[in-house]
């Protein structure tokens, strides 16, 4: 690439000059004037390109931006503008939103920091001060905040949700939400619903009980929670066996999206626990690996589908839920596009959840299918057994919780995607509050690197494949579609990449030194596009030369 030497040389630079930026600016000073962000804008925020106003970029979190300046003819004039590096030594999972020229970046564990969008430059940064003793599964992450007002909004690790000053980094409110010490955290980015904060639960593998909350973005009162696991009282609470719904995980650990029109939040969960041993909670496990369609004044659950019943694979259903109006079969559709961990993807309609389209999107081999209703037909001789079983896809599924993207020119849906397979073990264990609850577990039978990995382009009408994109090895980044008819991602290996959104060819890439375990975002400053990726330590921003 006639740009990476450059781009090296200026991210040493620039690297060094972050440093020494972060050196020198030790009290927080306050950011620019931004324009309150109400919920109108939240609402519209599809117009605004310039900025990115939340995790999924818009509501209906298709990833895509109408921005165009950066586009197939030119992508290859991309080089390095600014890098901001995270003081933290951790993996980044940090998706940023941006607010009329400034940048809220989340580090790990559970801290934000502000900066000049066009420069990196810091303005203040606030630490959230965490417990000693956390437990966590999968990582001391965190991936993003919401906006209102002139309020942040994150989650943090010890299972609180706290407010910030957008303008000065300071403390507003902080509100437990649950307690850390049985289990529970949060890494997700919340999202906001008119004057409410919408938030999940993480800790699927300590046995906790899962569920969905709504606080008032004023005070941090609770509005209201839905639990994700129904109690004794409801009919859909005889899919547990005895008493193992208490401790069935049923986890809301990423972001959903929002149909305005509809008034319906929509969220994925996670899987039951204990993951792998289901003889101790027989029957569908209801509302576990479920998309949930919740009214959002009231929390009340309005639908919701099952992709994987009695999961004893942990193909969580934490994948962000993309909608989209379709015509399928001459009639316009709300839809809901869905491309699960079980590695099938599915085309339900978001007005009742009804189950359009179901096909395989990456190698599988536990069902034979799925029927009339979208239920899978499961294969016999597939589950874990004490000596061990090979499945795919593996743990991490056909996909995971890293974001897909849907474009509405080609009218594709972009996901990334993984033919895997591992051999899954069970074994009995106990219930000890605090205590992971797994009941077996997983292990490779081939290097990762012996199966495919790709960017899989699908028709939403049908599931059918449009075109792929291969990666060695295995990609966990998320995915950008944009106006300029490009589909950028990243690799494990430390690259960042475009694509040509209707044919999947690379057009550009350039080597950012560590994996990419985040989704680019894209945004204007003094009508200049930029596009941002955080890999590794780094958040990294491009620009045209």
């Amino acid at each position: 690439m006639r740009h990476l030497a450059f781009a090296f040389a200026l991210f040493s630079f620039v690297r060094m000059a972050a440093g020494q930026e972060q050196e020198t600016s030790r009290e927080n000073q306050p950011t620019p004037a931004l324009k309150p962000v109400t919920w109108e804008r939240l609402l519209n925020a599809a117009n605004e390109p310039e900025n990115w106003l939340m995790y999924s970029g818009t509501l209906d979190s298709q990833r895509f931006s109408r921005l165009d300046q950066v586009d197939k003819q030119n992508v290859s004039n991309l080089e390095l503008k600014w890098a901001y590096q995270i003081p933290e030594i951790d993996r980044a999972e940090t998706v940023p939103i941006v607010v009329d020229g400034v940048m809220f970046i989340t580090e790990s564990p559970s801290n934000v920091v502000a900066v000049d969008a066009s420069t990196g430059r810091p303005y203040w940064r606030y630490d959230h001060e965490l417990p000693d003793d956390l437990r966590i599964c999968c990582g001391r992450n965190n991936r993003g905040v919401a906006i209102l007002g002139e309020t942040l909004f994150m989650s943090t690790l010890d299972a609180h949700i706290v407010a910030i000053d957008a303008r000065s980094g300071s403390l507003k409110w902080n509100t437990e939400t649950a307690d850390h010490r049985a289990g529970y955290s949060k890494t997700a980015a919340p999202m906001v619903v008119k004057d409410l904060v919408i938030t999940g639960i993480a800790g699927g593998e300590y046995g906790i009980r899962g569920f969905l909350d709504a606080y008032h973005a004023d005070s941090g009162e609770r509005a209201w929670r839905l639990n994700t696991i129904p109690g004794p009282d409801h009919p859909d609470n005889r899919t547990w066996a005895g008493d193992s719904w208490r401790t069935g995980g049923a986890a809301t650990w990423i972001t959903g999206a929002y149909d305005p029109d509809l008034d319906l939040i929509y969220w994925g969960t996670g899987n039951p626990g204990p993951d792998w041993n289901g003889e101790v909670r027989m029957g569908d496990n209801l509302y576990s690996d479920s998309a949930l369609a919740v009214n959002a004044d009231s929390g009340e659950l309005e639908w919701y589908f099952q992709f994987t019943p009695w999961d004893v694979h942990d193909w969580d259903a934490i994948q962000v839920p993309i909608l989209a109006d379709l015509e399928l079969n001459g009639e316009m559709r709300k839809v809901m596009m869905w491309a699960n961990r079980n590695a099938f993807y599915y085309t339900l309609d978001r007005e009742t959840g009804e189950f359009l389209v179901g096909t395989p999107y990456a190698k599988q081999t536990w069902a034979e299918g799925l029927d009339e209703k979208g239920r899978p037909i499961r294969r016999a001789g597939k589950l874990p057994t004490p000596e061990g079983n090979v499945v795919s896809p593996s743990i991490g599924g056909g996909t995971n919780w890293w974001s897909a993207a849907y474009s509405p020119r080609t009218e594709l849906y972009y996901v990334n995607a993984y033919d895997g397979e591992q051999e899954f073990f069970i074994r009995e264990q106990e219930y000890r509050e605090g205590e992971q609850f797994t009941g077996g577990g997983a292990q490779n039978v081939k290097p990762g690197d012996t199966y495919k990995s790709a960017i899989r382009a699908l028709d939403p009408r049908t599931g059918d494949l449009r075109w792929e994109f291969e990666i060695k090895p295995r990609s966990t980044s998320g995915l950008l579609a944009t106006a300029g008819d490009l589909v950028f991602g990243g690799t494990v290996d430390g690259y960042f990449f475009a694509l040509d959104a209707a044919t999947g060819e690379e057009l550009w890439h350039i080597g950012v030194g560590a994996r990419v375990h985040s989704a680019p975002l894209t945004y204007s400053v003094n009508g200049e596009q930029l596009i941002t990726v955080a890999a590794g330590n780094v958040v990294f921003t491009f620009g045209l030369d």
